[in-house]
């Protein structure tokens, strides 16, 4: 069933009460997903750097001493932001797929990088989840956030959304795709990979893949319409905003919210009851087989 949040914020001054606002969002989703949870924000940013956010099941092993190595691998300096099970390591650009390969070797799981996104996820109630990471407490100018009630894979971190396969981009799913092996297979070939048996990951690739390929996102995101079978839901991140297509049948809820200062998305509208002015909103059911945009 799961369920999909998401806010971008149009007004600098709001970005401070991003994290509390998104939490509030995502707890309200519980009962569409409590096996797990997980939220991309894109925050402030440094030129010339990249953030690599990574997960261990073992931080008090895996992290302590980590920053001196990787910078010792690389060349270069390195820092280091823990949080729980996460940790984001801020390094040179140009070092971003030597870093990578370092942490990979080393047994340490990618959740995604950036200039800007960070993103946190893990098995649990949402509310838990939260609270673990400290989310209220995240600023930003926007976010996407899910919680998860397992299908198709087993409930694990990995499996958890967002899933990013590019700089700044992520990718939430409510539905099913049917031909998810087969487009692996085909993205495969393209030289590009996922790390999960998750369906979602996949629709994060193929969005991917044709960004890098020349598309925008807009049109990525159209060509899931064509190229992705099964029913779905799909809120995609970037680091200027933020997009949403359903299939063409819409067969899984969403709704939308804009004012002044924002616009929300949520599989209920129920999520959008404690946002300021919602009463106010303009909220609309999006339309079937159409994309959206919001950027800054």
């Amino acid at each position: 069933m799961c369920g999909i949040v998401g806010l971008f914020l149009k007004k600098e001054e709001l970005r401070p009460q991003l994290g509390d606002m998104l939490t509030e969002m995502l707890i309200t989703m519980t009962d569409r997903g409590p096996d797990s949870a997980g939220i991309a924000i894109y925050g402030d940013e440094t030129k010339g750097v990249i953030k690599i956010t990574i997960q261990s099941d073992t931080p008090d092993e895996a992290f302590p001493g980590l920053d001196g190595s990787l910078s010792a691998a690389i060349n270069k300096p390195v820092g280091i932001k823990v949080i729980s099970t996460h940790a984001v390591l801020t390094v040179p650009a140009d070092t971003e797929t030597a870093a990578i390969a370092f942490l990979e070797e080393n047994g340490l799981r990618i959740m995604g990088s950036g200039q800007s996104m960070e993103i946190y996820k893990e098995v649990g109630l949402p509310e838990d989840v939260a609270a673990r990471f400290d989310l209220r407490g995240m600023g930003g100018s926007h976010g996407i956030g899910h919680t998860r009630m397992a299908t198709e894979s087993a409930v694990t971190t990995m499996g958890a959304h967002p899933f990013s396969t590019a700089d700044d981009q992520c990718l939430v799913h409510n539905g099913s795709l049917s031909n998810h092996n087969q487009m692996r297979r085909t993205l495969a070939r393209k030289g590009v990979f996922t790390r999960s048996e998750n369906d979602t990951e996949v629709g994060a690739a193929y969005i991917s893949s044709r960004v890098a390929e020349g598309a925008t996102l807009g049109e990525a995101l159209e060509g899931t319409l064509e190229d992705l079978d099964g029913f779905f839901t799909f809120v995609a991140g970037t680091k200027d905003g933020f997009g949403v297509v359903r299939d063409p049948i819409a067969c899984k809820p969403a709704v939308m919210a804009e004012t002044d200062d924002y616009v929300a998305f949520a599989s209920e509208y129920r999520a959008f009851a404690d946002l300021p002015g919602i009463d106010g909103a303009r909220v609309w059911e999006p339309e079937p087989a159409t994309v959206y945009f919001w950027e800054r």
